[in-house]
Formats: structure tokens, C-alpha cells, sequence
């Protein structure tokens, strides 16, 4: 049971002290799980950081379900979870709670009217050096024009198309040209 809440209390204080996103955490998670407390080594924390990222979800909330998997199992990664997310459960709640009061001052309005375009441009340039490092393909290049171009014309038109549509209609696609080229290849075998 010590060990619970010793787990406990420490994602608490990560999640707590931990400003600018669940990349920022990663850095308190390093000091806290191998220098101070040494419960993994490097070589497993860099495992967890890419399963953290390749996971659905908050790499915050996915690091820490992880650490607590591989320290105390099942209930250590629901220990952990809890304590990590209650911070910015319990900060969110209260700030929602005076959000339109505290978006009435106009400094405020403004200031988040520039934190949009600041999310914009961050979208775009992710987006930008996804591109960078995507496969140039044929197929590929006309999914990417295909979806650009609805997600244009759904806009223009104010056209309320889900974003998850385009990412199954892709999958769907990619499919597709899949088994048609696996059909190809086993055709050409049998020739």
C-alpha cells in the first residue's frame, strides 16, 4: 500500500507542476523515475516515451499509465492515471466555472483571440513537417489533394463534414489499393 501512495503523491506533483503540456511532463517524469527514485532505467523510459506518443490519448496521461503498469501492474496504472489527471481536471473545472467573467475583460478577449492564431500556425506547421516526411506516392499524394480539397469546399460552403469522415474514407481507400494491388501481384504469379 506504500507503494500505491507513493506512486500516488509523486504523479500528483507531476501533474501539478507541470506546465505547458505532457511534453513538458516527460522531462519531470525522466528526473523523477530514474535519477531520484529509480524505478526504470533510460533504456525503458525511451520505450515509454514512444508508446506514450504512439498511443491514442495524452502522452502525459498515457507516460504515466505506463510508469505505473510496469511498477505496481494493473491498479498501479490506475493509480497513476487518477492522480495525474486530477490537477487539470480540478484547474479546468474552476477556470470554466468563471471562464465568461473572466473572458469579459478585454485584455483577456484579446489575448485569446491571438493564442488562436498562435494554435493556427502551430496546427499548420505541424501539419507542414508531416507533410516533409510523408511518402510521395501516387496514392498518397491524391488522398492528400482529395482531402484538402473537401475539407476546402465543405468550408466554403459551410458544409458540417466531420474530420473523422476523412480519416475513414482514407483508410477505406488505402484499403483498397491495397488488395487491388495484392489481386495484381498474385495475378501476375500465377502468369
Amino acid at each position: 500500500m506504500k507503494k500505491y501512495a507513493e506512486l500516488f503523491f509523486t504523479m500528483l506533483k507531476i501533474g501539478l507542476f507541470t506546465f505547458g503540456g505532457g511534453y513538458a511532463m516527460i522531462a519531470l517524469l525522466e528526473n523523477e523515475f530514474i535519477f531520484k527514485k529509480k524505478w526504470i532505467d533510460k533504456d525503458t523510459f525511451l520505450d515509454m516515451v514512444a508508446i506514450a506518443e504512439s498511443t491514442p490519448g495524452p502522452i502525459a496521461i498515457n507516460a504515466a499509465t505506463y510508469i505505473g503498469y510496469t511498477h505496481l501492474g494493473f491498479f498501479g496504472a490506475l493509480c497513476a492515471t487518477i492522480a495525474v489527471s486530477i490537477p487539470s481536471f480540478i484547474i479546468i473545472y474552476l477556470i470554466s466555472l468563471f471562464f465568461d467573467a473572466f473572458l469579459a475583460f478585454p485584455l483577456v478577449s484579446y489575448a485569446f483571440k491571438g493564442i488562436q492564431v498562435c494554435v493556427i500556425y502551430l496546427i499548420l506547421s505541424a501539419g507542414l513537417r508531416l507533410l516533409k516526411s510523408m511518402e510521395k506516392s501516387p496514392l498518397a499524394i491524391f488522398i492528400l489533394i482529395s482531402v484538402i480539397a473537401g475539407m476546402l469546399l465543405t468550408s466554403f460552403f459551410a458544409i458540417n463534414f466531420s474530420t473523422i469522415y476523412y480519416i475513414l474514407i482514407s483508410g477505406i481507400v488505402g484499403i483498397f489499393a491495397y488488395l487491388i494491388m495484392e489481386i495484381k501481384s498474385k495475378k501476375e504469379e500465377h502468369s
